[in-house]
């Protein structure tokens, strides 16, 4: 079973987001800020990550900072889900080395779809998500150069 943190402060929208993972079998575990979710995914790492962007202690961006530099962490799949959502949002969040992006309120349907996108590519060797930012080619190349040839 493939497993899902989400990290996210508002309680409802954790719910949401849980009980729709849940219904489709994933395993899913919470965290209420972002501080909690780099402790989580440190302990036991996820096969995804879905982060709020507006959370206290430790926000999104900084948490999305930290696991790109960690080689450890670095090809882990995190989707923004967020309400920032004005024209320029998506760009500015993708370039920050997110894999994804959702806006909330969460649609079902995008949901599946962009866990289905990831962990595909995820599971099929030399393949990256697609995405408008040059980290994942960074985070790739990484990867590929700690392994030898």
């Amino acid at each position: 079973m493939k497993t899902v943190l989400i990290a996210e402060d508002n309680p409802t929208n954790r719910e949401l987001l849980r009980e729709l993972l849940e219904i489709r079998g994933y395993v899913v575990s919470e965290a209420c800020h972002g501080e909690e979710a780099l402790a989580m995914v440190e302990r036991t790492p996820p096969d995804i990550l879905l982060l709020d962007i507006g959370m206290p202690v430790l926000d999104g961006f900084s948490v999305v900072r930290k696991l790109r530099e960690n080689p450890r962490f670095a090809a882990l799949p995190v989707v923004a889900v967020t309400a920032y959502a004005m024209q320029g949002d998506r760009e500015k969040i993708m370039s920050s080395g997110f894999d994804g992006y959702l806006s909330k309120p969460v649609n079902s349907r995008s949901l599946v779809q962009e866990l289905d996108r990831l962990l595909a590519s995820r599971s099929i060797p030399g393949v990256e998500p697609t995405q408008s930012s040059e980290k994942p080619i960074d985070a790739k190349a990484k990867r590929t150069a700690g392994r030898g040839k």
